[in-house]
């Protein structure tokens, strides 16, 4: 199956998805227990793994840097600007597609393959909507959560560097204040919901087309995480001279 075919696929799907319920107690029902399973279970990754690319980026640029024309405060800059522009966002949607892309293609790939969608359209129901929609207002609604959160544990992961003596702490919260921009804010978090989108409809998509047996879900998880990763790198180009250039 070429590209073309794929994305005229994927366009059916998301406009069968992103429709009004049939039924709201039911899509609320679904949404709140997709935010338990999309967005409180991932709080744990995303903190361990900021903290600890936080504790990287500063020790990396300090033992890098060692040049006296450049002012103290340059590891905590640099730490900033580089979770704040990329690392919250971007490396974090691709950590997630692979912990919750891989869990939505095989939950959707394995109803399909037992025919539970099958049932679902015979009873008239909108599958697509169903199970997709919840999943997407979910992760979109906790997608700001989890970066605020990598954001705020990776200064800090930096933070405990420089209180481990690399860099004074001083010297370091200097870095983190200097030259703010908010609007880097803003960019990592429009940037997150696209990524979001993208994360959890690529997902769905290899999920619900799982035609065949448990194979066919295992190459619809690989290929779930693949492809979005893939289109999250692709929508950060373009997000990026959008934004920024």
């Amino acid at each position: 199956m070429n590209i073309f075919e794929h994305v005229g696929r994927y366009s059916i799907l998301m406009r069968r998805t992103l429709t009004k319920p049939d039924k709201w107690k039911i899509f609320f029902r679904q949404y709140r227990l997709e935010l338990e399973k999309l967005g409180v279970d991932s709080i744990g990754i995303v903190a361990i793994i900021s903290v600890f690319i936080g504790a990287v980026i500063v020790t990396q640029t300090i033992l890098n840097t060692e040049n006296p024309i450049l002012p103290k405060y340059t590891p905590g800059l640099v730490a900033r600007d580089t979770i704040l522009l990329e690392f919250s966002s971007s490396i974090i949607a691709l950590i997630l597609s692979g912990k919750i892309g891989s869990s939505i293609a095989s939950e959707i790939g394995t109803m399909r393959i037992t025919e539970q969608i099958d049932a679902l359209d015979i009873m008239g129901v909108n599958s697509a909507n169903y199970l997709i929609l919840p999943k997407i207002a979910a992760m979109v609604t906790m997608i700001p959560c989890l970066v605020t959160i990598s954001m705020f544990v990776g200064v800090g992961g930096g933070y405990l560097v420089a209180i481990g003596g690399l860099i004074s702490a001083n010297q370091y919260t200097l870095g983190i204040q200097y030259a703010f921009v908010p609007f880097y804010v803003v960019y990592s978090y429009v940037k997150s919901f696209f990524f979001a989108f993208i994360i959890v409809s690529v997902a769905s998509y290899y999920g619900y087309y799982a035609y065949g047996g448990t194979l066919e879900v295992g190459k619809a998880s690989t290929n779930a995480v693949v492809k979005s990763c893939a289109v999250v790198l692709f929508a950060n180009v373009i997000l990026t001279q959008i934004m920024l250039v």
